[in-house]
């Protein structure tokens, strides 16, 4: 029996190695010195939710959630391993036994959507970052970070593509 036969638990994989390297990504920015990501934020946004607050002018002064950096991690990765399964959904599990390069970045690129259109706005920063100190410099770094989370989607899938093979 080879991973391939588990399509569900290899896109879970994908996902999860995806955004493991969005995350290496994130942290040789941040060695760099360009401010990345913080994920407390994003739990503090996950945390209001289930209190029926969706919308925030300024999630950095909204009030603090219990456990809201581990909230944020949790998110983040729940995250990636979604798009992991929408993407293994629209292309099949046929792509898994032969992953292609372009349809995982168009993907990966595509999903700069959500931050751009509905998370950033919800936090207060604005329609792709438009309230934001630098609204061009954000809108890159998030078409980056999302450019290697679709990098990551096919190195994945082709790992493991290679293994099964082996």
């Amino acid at each position: 029996m080879t991973f391939l036969e588990f399509p569900l638990l290899r896109a879970v994989t994908m996902g999860i190695c995806a955004t493991v390297l969005m995350d290496m990504w994130l942290w040789l920015l941040k060695a760099c010195g360009v401010p990345a990501l913080n994920f407390r934020l994003l739990g503090r946004w996950v945390g209001h939710m289930p209190r029926g607050r969706w919308v925030h002018d300024s999630i950095a002064k909204a009030i603090p959630v219990r456990g809201e950096l581990t909230l944020g991690w949790l998110a983040h990765y729940l995250t990636g391993i979604s798009f992991a399964l929408l993407f293994t959904g629209l292309c099949g599990p046929a792509w898994l036994s032969a992953p292609t390069f372009l349809p995982a970045l168009t993907f990966g690129i595509g999903t700069v959507v959500l931050p751009l259109f509905v998370m950033q706005p919800a936090m207060g920063a604005g329609f792709a970052s438009a309230r934001t100190p630098t609204p061009v410099l954000n809108r890159l770094k998030s078409l980056a970070n999302h450019t290697v989370f679709g990098l990551g989607l096919y190195a994945a899938a082709f790992a493991a593509a290679v293994l099964d093979q082996a």
